[in-house]
């Protein structure tokens, strides 16, 4: 018996497929021209649609497919403060860190642990920032720890603590300590308000996504830490 004798039931009597003997190989010819004429009427593939909103006021357009994303160029004042900042959280984490051994404030224990977490995480994102940008993580130069980028002096990060101020902080117990913990703390703040604010002045710089989400949410939270500190103060007197 040839092929074209065999027949394909496509239906029995019941309701059910069922194939006779011997028929599968024309059913498997049956198949694939099928799917061959759903090939050909199907068309090719719409590649995804790209759309790029307008400005205010004016509508979005259709970009190509092709269209492929572009990283915004890196301004300088963007770099300088991260790595400023940088400086900055390192030397409030310092200060976190002499709480254990220096006082048995539970207020400033809760609170210097709640600094030290998040400006510790906020260390690792700004290095991560300046590492995929292909930037030096600090703005100082190899071997010469005082000199910038351009080989001048470098001036310290606004509300830093001097030395003097850091030795007294770490000699300091209890209630003395915990003093010039929350004025030091409080001054440190103040100065990482003044770098954001320096920041969103300067012509261009503090458009990256990623540095304005960054540095808004410092402010906000940073602002509060002061108000919370300054109420800590004027219990104690």
């Amino acid at each position: 018996m040839t092929v074209w004798e065999l027949r394909l039931r496509l239906s029995s009597p019941e309701g059910k497929f069922r194939f006779v003997p011997g028929s599968v190989a024309l059913a498997v010819v049956v198949l694939a021209w099928v799917c061959g004429a759903r090939a050909q009427t199907a068309g090719p593939v719409p590649g995804p649609v790209i759309v790029q909103p307008g400005a205010p006021g004016e509508p979005s357009r259709t970009l190509p497919s092709s269209t492929r994303p572009t990283v915004p160029p890196v301004v300088a004042a963007d770099v300088e403060f991260m790595q400023g900042m940088i400086m900055h959280h390192t030397q409030a984490v310092v200060m976190t860190a002499m709480i254990e051994s220096h006082t048995e404030n539970k207020q400033v224990r809760a609170l210097g642990a709640k600094i030290s977490s998040s400006q510790s995480d906020e260390i690792r994102f700004m290095q991560r920032w300046l590492a995929g940008r292909g930037q030096r993580l600090s703005m100082s130069m190899p071997g010469m720890p005082d000199m910038d980028m351009s080989g001048k002096p470098m001036a310290p990060m606004p509300g830093m603590l001097t030395p003097e101020q850091m030795d007294a902080l770490s000699k300091a117990r209890g209630a003395e300590f915990d003093r010039l913990f929350l004025t030091g703390m409080i001054q440190h703040h103040g100065g990482a308000l003044t770098m954001v604010k320096d920041l969103f002045d300067t012509p261009g710089a503090g458009q990256d996504a990623e540095l304005f989400d960054f540095a808004t949410d410092a402010d906000n939270t940073q602002r509060a830490e002061i108000k919370i500190m300054q109420g800590m103060l004027e219990e104690k007197h």
